[in-house]
């Protein structure tokens, strides 16, 4: 197949967004099975630095787009008969046995209960076994404030035995589920989560500048994390995940590159395998590809209850999750088919992989609020259009 892109009007809408303040700097890329059909550059990494352009090489934080790498590490060990999705968590991690259900507050007293059923494995997979993050769920965010339990970006231990809003198997509701994961993972290989992410994930497919640490050259490379100041000017703050976290975090810890990530897509664009070596059996790649969840689907819309973090999310009806994926059950009326897969990091990058019209593609920007609807969710929203314009 093959596709025809205006290259021109995607520099144009990329640039653009770069010299109106909608985002301080973006790269992306679009890819088809047999390689890359665009790339482009464009900002500083810093704001009021001397640091070079962005490019496709530039290392970005992933935040949330790390979970789709660690879930295709958990299915690899699956097919191997390392992981059993259908076992309790309880099972690897004897601790998880003592998490409990966030019903509601008896004046300022969280009110936690037992959950109705064990959580599974799949249940982590799919988002399914009741964690949240305090941005999109009112009353994890309350329960964080009264308890003085720390959210996940904090790299504390403390974060991740937050209780669960809801019973497993009951709800998709997006949280820190991947967490977890990673830590399941850990028992069940006897290896860190780096370790088996590199072997099985980043390694075979040559995606030298992925990880959980930056090597010197990576970190001179990266760009930082953006916000508004007072005056709506972007300035740079740093880091948000704390430093020498307490856990590999599977669910928001990896740095990469476009060109790296872009590489992982191509991969399972193809059905798992990339330049001659396979990382999925294609089998697998259609699983994660496909409703995982049953009727269940994932919300419409996820008012904010963090505006700094993130802005209301508004992804409509019609979508559900796979493995890792959110998978669009209907064509996208601004370009992906129906069921293609994606999903985003928090400080504004996203991917989408539509293997009905055989293209891949992402972007990044590494700022916040997540979504702002008026800058970086705007923009994305333009570039898939872009892309789709010829296809």
């Amino acid at each position: 197949m093959t596709h025809q892109l205006d290259r021109n009007a995607i520099d144009a809408l990329l640039s653009n967004a770069v010299a109106t303040g909608a985002v301080p700097h973006v790269a992306a890329i679009v890819a088809d099975a047999d390689g890359v059909l665009y790339e482009g550059g464009f900002g500083v990494r810093t704001v009021g630095g001397d640091e070079g352009p962005i490019t496709p090489d530039t290392t970005f934080r992933l935040m949330s787009m790390t979970k789709m790498i660690v879930t295709a590490a958990a299915l690899s060990m699956r097919d191997e008969g390392l992981l059993d999705f259908a076992a309790p968590v309880s099972s690897y991690l004897p601790e998880f046995a003592n998490q409990r259900v966030l019903t509601g507050f008896d004046g300022d007293e969280p009110v936690l209960v037992e959950p109705n059923t064990e959580a599974t494995v799949h249940h982590l997979v799919t988002h399914t076994a009741g964690f949240s993050y305090w941005f999109w769920n009112e009353k994890i965010a309350r329960y964080e404030q009264l308890t003085g339990t720390p959210n996940v970006v904090t790299g504390k231990q403390e974060a991740l035995h937050a209780p669960l809003v809801h019973h497993p198997g009951e709800v998709l509701e997006y949280g820190i589920n991947t967490d977890w994961l990673g830590r399941v993972m850990e028992a069940a290989a006897g290896q860190p989560l780096d370790e088996i992410v590199r072997s099985r994930i980043t390694k075979p497919l040559g995606m030298a500048n992925t990880g959980f640490e930056k090597s010197a050259a990576a970190e001179a490379n990266s760009v930082t994390t953006h916000v508004r100041d007072e005056n709506g000017k972007w300035m740079s703050v740093g880091d948000i995940v704390g430093p020498d976290p307490d856990w590999l975090a599977g669910g928001h810890g990896l740095f990469s590159t476009p060109n790296d990530y872009t590489r992982f897509e191509r991969a399972l664009l193809r059905g798992g395998e990339l330049d001659g070596v396979r990382i999925l059996a294609e089998s697998t790649v259609n699983e994660a590809f496909q409703p995982q969840i049953g009727d269940l689907e994932f919300p419409a819309e996820l008012p904010t209850t963090d505006p700094g973090a993130s802005d209301t999310l508004r992804i409509g009806p019609g979508n559900t999750w796979g493995f890792g994926l959110l998978v669009n059950k209907h064509d996208s009326p601004i370009g992906r088919r129906a069921g293609s897969g994606a999903w985003s990091g928090l400080c504004n990058t996203h991917f989408f992989i539509d293997r009905e019209s055989g293209l891949c593609a992402s972007i990044y920007s590494n700022t916040l609020p997540f979504v702002e609807s008026d800058g970086a969710w705007a923009m994305f929203q333009a570039f898939e259009r872009a892309i789709y314009a010829k296809a």
